[in-house]
């Protein structure tokens, strides 16, 4: 696969964060519920994680009636989330010597993830990647999830190429689906907490299975 750019989501691509829904569900089933075993929908499970927070936590709000409004879970989520991305979170193994393999073969990068823009540059700084990047395109910003195709086309004419000359790296289902609807190379990442992983191995490019890193690609 030569490919002249590569985009990738974040949570659970490079860094390993997706454990900290199922956290937050706990903490939150706690504080608003009276309940340390709520859990939303396998369906809305799914949906929260690709995309924007604020919208996710509206619509937890309307199906569960956690907390007051959307607003007020929002910025309850949001403290947790920012404490986390700015001090304790860590890239993947392997994330960082793909990145540095990347940037020797001139391939240029840039980071689309459904995670709200600042959020994701507390993680970047945090885990000195930033370096690596050329641009962060946010769903939150974009307004769209990644079940549409706008975050990749937005970075499609950011990097002036055809879809076929750029690669997706990507944990969740949905995602892959849509790079390959645009025509995109896909290599798709385990991740314990993501969903859909025998599809996910099936229909895309590449699979970074359990207990396997990007550097399987070097």
């Amino acid at each position: 696969m030569k490919i002249k750019a590569a985009i990738f989501d974040m949570d659970g691509t490079l860094i390993d964060s997706l454990f900290l829904w199922d956290v937050f569900w706990r903490e939150a089933g706690i504080r608003f519920l009276n309940n340390p075993d709520f859990r939303p929908s396998e369906e809305d499970d799914k949906a929260v994680r690709t995309i924007p927070l604020r919208d996710a936590m509206y619509l937890i709000h309307d199906h569960y009636g956690l907390a007051k409004d959307g607003e007020e879970l929002f910025a309850y989520v949001n403290g947790i989330i920012t404490d986390f991305y700015a001090n304790q979170v860590q890239l993947k193994p392997g994330a960082r010597q793909w990145l540095e393999h990347c940037k020797a073969q001139g391939i240029r990068m840039c980071i689309a993830s459904a995670t709200a823009p600042e959020l994701i540059r507390l993680a970047m700084n945090h885990c000195d990647i930033a370096q690596y990047f050329e641009t962060v395109l946010s769903c939150a910003t974009i307004g769209k999830g990644k079940e549409c195709p706008d975050i990749y086309l937005a970075a499609q004419k950011h990097f002036g190429l055809t879809a076929d000359e750029i690669c997706v790296f990507e944990d969740s289902l949905v995602a892959i689906e849509t790079a390959i609807g645009i025509g995109m190379h896909t290599v798709a990442i385990y991740d314990r907490f993501n969903f859909g992983q025998e599809r996910m191995a099936q229909i895309a490019g590449a699979y970074i299975a359990k207990g396997e890193t990007l550097e399987k690609l070097i």
